[in-house]
């Protein structure tokens, strides 16, 4: 199960939060702050998946852009990578050319 969706630029700031689970205010800070940390530290040649405490997360880059989903542990990762990559197209579809660079570096 998703437990949340965050957007987040490289400069660490959440464009975007999407709870899918009952989390107090300054608790997300908190998380966020430490999911962005671990997902930003990491180089292109590592994988996408890491294990966070009680929960796995799954990200994405797209140049300037982290997508990053936490799920429980019993989620298949390679099914959320998939649905990132199937949410930036439909971004790209909808706001034609916002994403459409980022899709090409691909």
């Amino acid at each position: 199960m998703i437990k949340f969706f965050l957007m987040v630029n490289k400069q660490g700031q959440t464009r975007l939060s999407r709870y899918y689970e009952h989390v107090e205010i300054n608790k997300r800070t908190m998380l966020e702050a430490e999911v962005i940390k671990n997902c930003l530290s990491r180089s292109k040649d590592e994988c996408s998946f890491i294990e966070y405490k009680d929960f796995k997360l799954v990200y994405r880059q797209y140049a300037a852009l982290f997508i990053v989903v936490g799920i429980d542990q019993t989620e298949n990762e390679m099914a959320v990578y998939e649905l990132i990559h199937n949410f930036v197209e439909v971004l790209d579809k909808y706001f034609s050319r916002v994403v459409s660079e980022t899709l090409n570096l691909l």
